[in-house]
């Protein structure tokens, strides 16, 4: 196969365990017909029966199943951001579409249909770029969620297909065994009381499953585990998202590293799916850091495309190596496993940003607080939501459908309110909203808005596509710093080099000269009186 990897660079590292290159690439050993990840901690085979593999998907296309010790269904996804042809800018968003959108849009028509192009050229391009045919690519995607569920819950073996995006019970039988020789429920171990939804927890009861069925289904508030390449910051990241939590909308707990939040999954065509998540994280510095996630009943149908935003929102998929030789000695080890904070929520990101504009992160937080309260959806009595978990974030047609004298009780300019009516507005026709086309039409888009500049278009990007190389033009707190690191005034054109230096990853540089600004106000509170939250929104 042209896309098998070189044995002499991949080999050493398989014998290491190296973690840096765990998601990268997965071996495949002849001897056993099995696939596994670089970490994974059995008896390394001989060089002479590996095949090294740039994706899972290529693995199982040779007809390698997965192994069943490092499960390579929770392997960190490798997510290039670079200067890519336009071919491989396609493929790319044509994977990420495959990976986040509902069931009953993951076809070749309607994938074509979304990016604009032919089904034949995005068949074409897709191969090219990934080595297998998109519907190969999506039904390895399937394979590999229900693999997971059937390993971390005890939710009925039917649903665990309806959730993974099967369309029937039967068709997913017959994939599992045709791709891993084994049955699903020979898979899962404790027997078959799984079949029965029976297990020693108390299962909930959905509402409805992602195809619209009637209730019946039992699902449970179970723990899924999600793997990242280590190290990771928690602390960092808890207190970024703490610093900027909406009480009802979000909970963080900085000592306990677990925050919590409730969700909106948008299905067109179809009513929305309320719910609640909550995630623990590891310890900094620990060897093995692993996410643990629990969702509220009503969110296991739609677990499928909501996986990949889950890992972009905590930024699990993120390489620490290759972000630390980016930022290099200049911001130090303190940068070493930061993470670049996502969004579960685009429309609700971009809100928030505008309300944020010009004012202290306390100031937009109450805004947020206020904006809740007024048009908030309350969770259902029913979710089980965890305490101080109570509402979701409104819709883009709650908004557009707001006047001025409706949002200015919050503590809203006139302008400001205008701004945030004629983004709703505009929701649904945004290519940002729909996370099509490139970063620079997004940027140029966003900025045409009203109300919107050049700062809030990246800083939306930034957290919203989750770009790592975003740099905020005319951030003050930035200037300050990179001025104080030269020792000398900057101009605009000189602050653009400077941060140059941190490209491809700017994004992190920004969150990790925010915290060096943050941790010097907090040191001077006893002179100064209470500081400010240094960033935006």
């Amino acid at each position: 196969m042209d896309f098998l990897l070189d044995p002499e660079h991949c080999y050493p590292a398989l014998l290491a365990r190296d973690a840096r290159f765990d998601g990268q690439w997965f071996v495949g050993v002849t001897s056993t017909g099995v696939y596994c990840r670089p970490i994974c901690r059995v008896r390394p085979p001989r060089r002479e029966n590996c095949r090294f593999f740039p994706s899972a998907t290529l693995a199982e296309a040779a007809r390698f199943r997965p192994c069943l010790k490092c499960r390579p269904e929770l392997a960190p996804a490798a997510r290039p951001w670079s200067t890519m042809d336009a071919a491989e800018v396609l493929a790319r968003e044509a994977a990420r579409r495959l990976d986040e959108c509902a069931p009953e849009d993951a076809s070749l028509p309607a994938l074509a249909a979304h990016l604009g192009v032919s089904e034949r050229h995005v068949r074409r391009v897709f191969t090219a770029v990934h080595g297998v045919a998109p519907l190969q690519y999506l039904q390895t995607r399937r394979l590999l969620l229900a693999k997971q569920l059937l390993t971390d819950t005890r939710l009925p073996i039917g649903e665990v297909a309806l959730a993974a995006g099967f369309s029937s019970l039967r068709r997913f039988n017959a994939a599992f065994q045709e791709h891993y020789r084994l049955s699903p429920s020979a898979l899962r171990k404790g027997g078959t009381d799984a079949d029965t939804g029976m297990s020693g927890k108390t299962p909930g009861k959905a509402p409805a499953n992602a195809h619209g069925n009637a209730p019946g289904a039992a699902f449970e508030t179970a723990e899924l585990r999600l793997d990242l390449r280590p190290p990771l910051l928690s602390s960092a990241l808890l207190n970024f998202l703490a610093a900027r939590a909406v009480p009802g909308v979000e909970q963080v707990d900085v000592e306990r590293l677990s925050l919590s939040r409730s969700v909106r999954f948008v299905r067109p065509g179809q009513p929305d799916v309320l719910g609640w998540l909550s995630v623990r994280l590891p310890a900094d510095g620990d060897e093995r850091p692993r996410v643990r996630l629990s969702l509220s009943p009503s969110l296991w149908p739609v677990i499928a495309p909501l996986m990949p935003r889950l890992r972009r929102w905590l930024d699990l998929d993120a390489d620490p190596q290759a972000i630390a030789a980016a930022l290099g000695e200049t911001l130090g080890p303190a940068a070493t496993g930061l993470r670049l904070p996502g969004s579960l929520d685009r429309f609700e990101l971009a809100i928030r940003a505008v309300l944020g504009q010009q004012i202290t992160v306390a100031a937009a937080r109450t805004l947020a607080t206020r904006l809740i309260a007024r048009f908030g959806e309350p969770l259902p009595d029913a979710a089980g939501a965890p305490p101080g978990v109570t509402h979701v974030f409104p819709t883009p047609a709650t908004l557009a459908a707001a006047t001025v004298d409706d949002i200015a009780p919050i503590g809203m300019p006139g302008r400001r309110a205008e701004a945030l009516i004629h983004l709703a507005r505009q929701w649904p026709t945004l290519a940002f909203a729909q996370g099509r086309g490139t970063v620079e039409d997004a940027i140029a888009e966003l900025a045409a808005l009203p109300g919107l500049g050049p700062w809030t278009a990246h800083y939306m990007l930034m957290r919203g596509w989750s770009w790592p190389d975003a740099y905020l033009p005319g951030d003050v707190v930035l200037k300050q710093c990179l001025e104080a690191r030269a020792g000398q005034p900057l101009r605009p054109r000189e602050l653009i080099a400077a941060a140059e230096h941190f490209a491809p990853y700017r994004s992190y540089a920004v969150l990790q000269l925010w915290r060096d600004a943050a941790t010097k106000s907090a040191a001077a509170r006893t002179t100064r009186g209470q500081p400010r939250t240094v960033g935006p929104e």
